[in-house]
């Protein structure tokens, strides 16, 4: 499949820029790192991702050194990978999946295309409300969706929730990303969980009543688009904001021009939302899957995950990515991830119905 890294050797490891496909390599055992390093061949891994970091390339030869087992990945969007082993059915050489979103893993979960896991380790160190409940999939690294703003109009009392998003006093204010994005979608799913379908379409209404322009661009675009003066609010997810912070001269400049609320602090805390893993349901090394899931729950798994990616480490005593240290502590949302995705369809629906494209 076109623009899809298909086992990556070495070389290519070491040249390949952040998500642009590389030279795809024979299924050959090659790996991210070259054959004869200490330990000793431990086996092999087969990673199927939705990220797109070079950093990754980094930890999957971190893995692979304190191991012995091999790692080859294939990256590509969710949903091209989630068509690609529904494909491949049973045959499918895929033994992990990662993806960003609980929303996005309960995708491969209700398709069938991963496995329940058992292990006490994960769910020492993982809280409830961050896996899925039967272990399907296990929430890796936190990012939270909060209020982007511009403090030249825009008060902190003003976005403290994410309701006065849709308050009258933001018409012609607010700038947004398309509904079917995932994070909107999950966001929704939170919103319909805790204050019910009726409450949640008249959010909707009332935010779409506010749009700027319609729903276009990613959450950077949404940033931007304040600093531009086009809006004055907007939703993003805070690591977008932070690499900004030391991104392209012309990102920097814009978040300068913005700051961050994090919603609902008095109330039930901001939506927090995960990067997570889960095991292929017809995984050939599954014990190996299984394994590289709870090195991703250590310490240093830990760091290679969220350290470029400037996500919030899930793991206690995980030092804290460069960047995150300039949020202050806020109170995070305990609503159960698993929830988001029984949501979705209703989600959608309710986005539909209020006219946010």
């Amino acid at each position: 499949m076109t623009g899809i890294r298909l086992w990556l050797t070495a070389a290519t490891v070491l040249l390949a820029s952040c998500g642009n496909p590389g030279t795809p390599a024979s299924d050959s055992g090659k790996s991210v790192t070259e054959s004869g390093d200490k330990p000793q061949n431990a086996g092999v891994l087969n990673v199927y991702s939705a990220r797109h970091y070079d950093s990754d390339k980094a930890m999957y030869k971190a893995f692979e050194a304190e191991t012995g087992i091999k790692v080859r990945f294939r990256e590509s969007g969710a949903p091209e990978l989630l068509e690609t082993m529904k494909a491949e059915g049973d045959a499918s050489p895929a033994d992990v999946v990662i993806s960003s979103d609980a929303g996005t893993l309960y995708r491969f979960e209700a398709a069938g295309l991963l496995q329940p896991v058992q292990d006490t380790l994960l769910d020492d160190k993982i809280p409830e409300h961050f896996r899925q409940k039967d272990g399907y999939w296990f929430g890796l690294a936190r990012r939270v969706r909060v209020i982007a703003y511009d403090p030249a109009r825009v008060t902190p009392d003003e976005v403290a929730h994410y309701s006065d998003l849709a308050d009258p006093r933001f018409k012609g204010e607010v700038c947004m990303r398309s509904s079917t994005n995932i994070y909107n979608l999950s966001l929704m799913g939170e919103l319909i969980g805790r204050m019910g379908h009726d409450a949640a379409q008249a959010w909707a209404d009332g935010v779409v009543a506010n749009f700027a322009r319609p729903p276009q661009g990613g959450d950077i675009t949404q940033i931007e688009s304040i600093a531009a003066g086009e809006c004055s609010v907007a939703l993003t997810n805070h690591y977008y904001y932070v690499r900004m912070t030391t991104g392209a001269p012309s990102q920097q400049a814009a978040a300068a021009k913005v700051k961050l609320s994090f919603p609902e602090q008095d109330t039930t805390g901001t939506h927090v939302n995960v990067t997570g893993a889960g095991v292929a349901a017809n995984a050939p090394h599954r014990e190996n899957a299984i394994q590289f899931i709870e090195w991703l729950a250590s310490v240093d798994g830990q760091t290679w995950l969220t350290g470029e990616t400037k996500e919030y480490p899930m793991i206690e005593g995980a030092p804290l990515p460069d960047g995150l240290e300039a949020l202050p502590d806020f109170k995070k949302s305990d609503f159960p991830l698993d929830e988001l995705g029984t949501h979705q369809s209703e989600a959608q629906e309710i986005y539909d119905k209020a006219g946010w494209n």
